[in-house]
């Protein structure tokens, strides 16, 4: 979930999608490959625990979580920011 200050999105608006594209894909690398994700979380000294992390990128997949990302986010976007990164990113 990501949240901006109406104030400064207005004011930083590519530095705003900069944000928004690097969690975007962030996002896509978690969901893709949570093992990596989580090895790579560990090797920086970010976290001590591989296999707590590991647990929590797995509650969703076992339904344990039953808000799906999508809804999440759905809840609380706004978004305009994405529809023009959309169409900046397919020029």
């Amino acid at each position: 979930m990501l949240y901006g200050n109406t104030d400064y999105v207005r004011k930083h608006p590519v530095a705003t999608k900069r944000v928004l594209r690097a969690v975007l894909k962030g996002a896509d690398l978690c969901a893709a490959q949570p093992e990596r994700v989580d090895r790579q979380l560990v090797d920086d000294g970010l976290t001590e625990s591989y296999d707590r992390i590991l647990y929590a990128l797995r509650l969703h997949e076992a339904g344990l979580i039953l808000s799906t990302p999508q809804k999440i986010i759905a809840d609380g976007t706004d978004w305009r920011f994405l529809s023009e990164l959309k169409r900046e990113l397919k020029a």
